[in-house]
């Protein structure tokens, strides 16, 4: 029970200086909220995402060429692990879509199929979600950041992948990643 003398709405003063600790706080937060990035403020390349049990990062990063086959590329980090995986996103034709790629320790320099078979963590489209919950191909580099990025079947690929066990990922990831914040 709290103590004190009743307010005029019959309310102690302990409960009203709550309630108006609640109330003050309020705009604060929101004040501290838009100090934070907004996807629709960070271009595609400087995204970074999570997934739901923050086990994953995927990170965005410029291409640094025109000519780049790719329209994206990023790389996703096992949170307390070293592991660290390679993503290329590539467009494609009839029907149009956005295609990713993961792979983990790819050899370098000329490289057959079986070699990149052999790396390859997870491919499959890759789609984007507005904050109004639209479905798209992923946008090329230069545009707006998704709220949201969608792998479908990421997380059984990692369970069935060279990256997970004992010392390595744990946890699979969920198959949607949001958005956490815009690296400069």
């Amino acid at each position: 029970m709290a103590r004190g003398v009743p307010a005029v709405d019959g309310s102690s003063h302990s409960i009203v200086r709550l309630k108006l600790a609640a109330a003050l706080a309020v705009p604060f937060f929101l004040c501290a909220m838009t100090g934070a990035a907004l996807p629709a403020d960070c271009k595609q390349s400087n995204a970074v995402y999570a997934d739901r049990d923050d086990a994953y990062e995927l990170r965005f990063s410029p291409l640094g060429s025109d000519a780049a086959a790719a329209s994206n590329q990023f790389k996703i980090s096992v949170v307390k692990t070293s592991i660290s995986l390679d993503g290329y996103v590539m467009p494609s034709e009839d029907p149009d879509r956005a295609i990713g790629i993961i792979m983990f320790n790819c050899p370098g320099g000329d490289v057959t199929g079986a070699d990149l078979d052999a790396c390859t963590i997870w491919q499959g489209p890759v789609y984007s979600v507005s904050a109004a919950g639209e479905l798209d191909n992923l946008q090329a580099e230069t545009a707006s950041a998704a709220d949201r990025i969608v792998l479908p079947g990421f997380g059984p690929a990692i369970r069935e992948s060279s990256i997970w066990g004992e010392g390595k990922a744990t946890v699979a990831p969920w198959d949607v990643l949001t958005f956490k914040e815009c690296a400069k």
